[in-house]
């Protein structure tokens, strides 16, 4: 079987630390009624998603993180 190749100028100990950031160790756990879980499994079956927790994530991550960006700390 083939090497990966090596990407010339990237130490390794660098990615390795990088991977060993993007690590989830923390749990959170929602719980939806009814209705709000039937609008997802909708919405997964509508747009084919298979990944239920990537989708929760990313809309929940997209949202803080653009509350964040309009409500920054100004100077003035």
């Amino acid at each position: 079987m083939a090497r990966k190749p090596k990407i010339p100028g990237v130490d390794p100990a660098y990615l390795e630390k990088q991977k060993e950031a993007l690590l989830r160790k923390n749990r959170y756990v929602l719980y939806f009624n009814d209705s709000e879980m039937a609008a997802v499994d909708e919405y997964c079956a509508r747009f084919k998603v298979h990944a239920k927790a990537a989708l929760f994530r990313e809309a929940i991550m997209s949202k803080i993180l653009s509350e964040l960006e309009e409500n920054h700390p100004t100077l003035f």
